[in-house]
């Protein structure tokens, strides 16, 4: 029997409880649709910075950013000592170069930064005969080699600012007007916000029309871009928006009881939001520290690279000598940053992988895998000193956190990348960090914490083969694309 065709959605900021409010107003029929006939998981755990890029990166490989190897939104390169900036702002993006931070996330994020040890979701697929599909996504890489299309007035465009290469991506490919693996007769406007979802709800009509996938990720991103400007309470209006782009698909196929027919779906978010009060300035706060400026053609004499990540952040130590009391030092200065709701840096001292050293204002504790206390996704810790520092549980054998969902997991495996910083901080409820063009969200809502508000994100799931929820304590973000696997029986 054949299985299926599979929907991939991504509401990018989609917060759980606005997604009932949206449902309850009636301005989300399509989503409200597959709700009722499917799985409504409210706290998908997200990733650590829950950040896009690292988010997307999960959901695109089922790997933790630990063996993603995408750490930030912004962060230090440390074999060719450079920042790294996929696009915090504009302001941002112009602070470390224009064209650079496009090439960083248009080709590198994805040719270069994500690891090529493991197989995205387009490639597994691609892999085993089926044919893939992906609008505007941060994470696209597939089998499927695609030129620049030139010919469009935005391809000469993009062209003219050397944007030259070709990319593989998934057989079917829509990137923000730059790659268009056929025409459709939709226009993204290179991806601009308040674009983007009608553009991918376009792509998918049309590929939905014509029988053109297997599997579609379809990607909808502009809750997110609404949210930072108006803040998280005010994601209703985007989420009809981003349901319109649902209904179209489902639309062309005769509704949505035809459309299910033929299809399953997942709907889902990558982090959520909450308020932004107060603003961080991470380069200020180390004033004796030589901090290595976005300008910088060389490190020099800098000691210290800094990575605003939104409400998350990275600190990097330069240079290799007495690394390991450079970053106590540094956690020691970081901890009496107003805002810094978590500060940890990893410690050798025990030997082989060492620990993590974690600081709060509640506590501070230590935690290595390996231990007796085994925590809501079946990793196993030793955990040492006051659980309060991440508001964690310590009973029967099991470790939980009520505000910090999966902290000892998405810590460790946030540590775990290769080119994550030495220090990793999560801001205060109400908190960002500016990032390195002086942009910020006050006013609005942001992300990239560890806190729950941040970290919890919405999943529905409707029409899978194998799809069995009550068996997960804790749904995460990493689950998505073996969900997708199993669904068409191909092994990871």
């Amino acid at each position: 029997m054949a299985r299926k065709k599979l929907v991939l959605a991504v509401i990018d900021s989609l917060r759980p409880e606005m997604l009932d409010r949206a449902i309850a107003e009636g301005r989300a029929p399509a989503l409200a649709g597959l709700v009722e006939r499917g799985t409504f998981v409210r706290d998908c755990v997200s990733t650590f910075p829950s950040v896009t890029p690292v988010a997307s990166a999960t959901i695109a490989t089922g790997l933790d950013p630990g063996e993603h190897r995408i750490p930030g939104m912004n962060w230090f390169h440390r074999g060719e000592q450079r920042y790294v900036e996929y696009g915090s702002s504009f302001q941002a993006t112009r602070a470390f170069g224009l064209l650079r931070s496009l090439h960083d996330t248009v080709y590198n994020m994805n040719m270069a930064h994500l690891t090529r040890d493991r197989k995205t979701v387009f490639e597994h697929l691609d892999d085993a005969g089926l044919r893939t599909a992906c609008t505007t996504y941060l994470i696209y890489r597939g089998r499927t080699r695609h030129e620049l299309d030139d010919e469009a007035a935005y391809g000469r465009l993009a062209k003219a600012l050397q944007f030259r290469h070709a990319v593989w991506g998934a057989r079917e490919l829509f990137y923000a007007d730059l790659f268009d693996s056929r025409s459709t007769g939709c226009r993204s406007t290179l991806g601009l916000p308040g674009q983007r979802d009608q553009h991918t709800g376009c792509v998918g009509a049309h590929l939905v029309e014509h029988d053109l996938f297997d599997f579609m990720l379809f990607s909808l991103p502009d809750t997110d871009t609404h949210s930072h400007r108006r803040g998280p309470d005010a994601q209703v209006t985007a989420i009809e928006n981003a349901d319109r782009a649902l209904d179209r698909i489902m639309h062309v196929a005769g509704g949505l009881d035809a459309f299910l027919e033929d299809h399953a779906v997942i709907v889902m978010s990558d982090h959520a939001q909450t308020a932004v009060e107060r603003s961080i300035n991470l380069a200020e706060a180390l004033p004796e520290r030589r901090v290595l400026g976005p300008g910088a053609v060389s490190v020099g004499d800098a000691e210290v690279a800094v990575c605003p990540n939104a409400r998350g952040a990275m600190v990097y130590a330069l240079g290799d000598d007495d690394r390991e009391r450079r970053v106590s030092d540094l956690a020691s200065d970081l901890r009496a940053l107003e805002g810094a709701d978590v500060v940890a840096h990893r410690s050798a001292e025990a030997g082989g992988a060492g620990e993590a050293v974690v600081w709060s204002s509640r506590g501070e504790l230590r935690f290595a895998p390996g231990g007796d206390w085994t925590d809501a996704r079946g990793g196993n810790w030793s955990v040492d000193g006051d659980p309060a520092t991440l508001d964690l549980t310590l009973r029967d054998g099991r470790v939980r956190s009520g505000d910090y969902p999966d902290a000892l997991g998405r810590l460790w495996s946030a540590f775990e990348s290769p080119n994550a910083g030495d220090l990793l901080l999560s801001a205060a409820p109400g908190y960002e960090f500016v990032d390195w063009g002086g942009a910020h969200h006050v006013g609005g809502g942001s992300h990239g914490s560890l806190h729950r508000g941040d970290s919890h994100s919405t999943l529905v799931m409707c029409g899978l083969e194998g799809d069995e929820p009550q068996e997960r304590e804790q749904w995460a973000l990493a689950d998505v694309t073996p969900l997708a696997l199993k669904h068409f029986s191909v092994g990871s």
